[in-house]
């Protein structure tokens, strides 16, 4: 599945799918980074990959790739940590001492996670991965749901913060890949009205 830590849409079916490994749901899950930044830069225009520093959201996707894939027993509170900087606190994830303030916090050294964005490597990564699943899936946004040659767009409306009961984690996800694998005929469902 697809992530990129601006969208609040992704942090809530991230912390769902981050609640249900914890309680040892059965899955194989693949953590994908997707640039939103890339997918909306107009054709002519310079590539995030090219001026990366010009991009609200690269430096948490490339130390978040990173953890991933270096730290990964720390993944999952590093990730829900980079989501909550963002959409809880407000701050800013183009800012390194919010980036390393939650790396730290999680027992990550931040210098080994800098030294590998400011080498290019993880900003390689980001690109291949979010290229990748462009090319292969035509994935346009995050968070998409990826399962064979099937995927999906969705936008799980609540939250499921560390701790919580995992039952309904369990469930919101399930239904999704039940949907996608199971009724790929279905294209779009969307209620006219949020109830809030």
């Amino acid at each position: 599945m697809t992530w990129d830590y601006r969208c609040p849409f992704a942090r809530n079916a991230h912390e769902h799918v981050l609640t249900a490994l914890a309680a040892g749901a059965d899955w194989e899950v693949r953590f994908v980074p997707f640039s939103l930044g890339q997918a909306h830069v107009e054709e002519g225009e310079v590539s995030v990959w090219d001026e990366p520093a010009k991009d609200t959201g690269i430096l948490a996707l490339q130390a978040g790739v990173v953890v991933r894939d270096e730290f990964a027993d720390r993944f999952p509170a590093v990730h829900r940590g980079l989501f909550a900087a963002r959409h809880d606190e407000g701050l800013h994830l183009e800012d390194r001492v919010v980036v390393e303030k939650v790396l730290t916090e999680h027992g990550v050294p931040a210098d080994v996670v800098f030294d590998r964005v400011e080498s290019g490597a993880a900003l390689a990564t980001v690109r291949e991965e979010h290229e990748a699943f462009v090319a292969s899936h035509t994935v346009w946004g995050v968070p998409t749901f990826v399962a064979g040659e099937e995927a999906v767009f969705v936008r799980l409306m609540d939250r499921s913060p560390a701790g919580s009961e995992p039952a309904p984690s369990i469930r919101a996800v399930e239904r999704v890949v039940d949907l996608l694998t199971g009724w790929p005929e279905l294209n779009e469902f969307k209620h006219t009205t949020v109830p809030r």
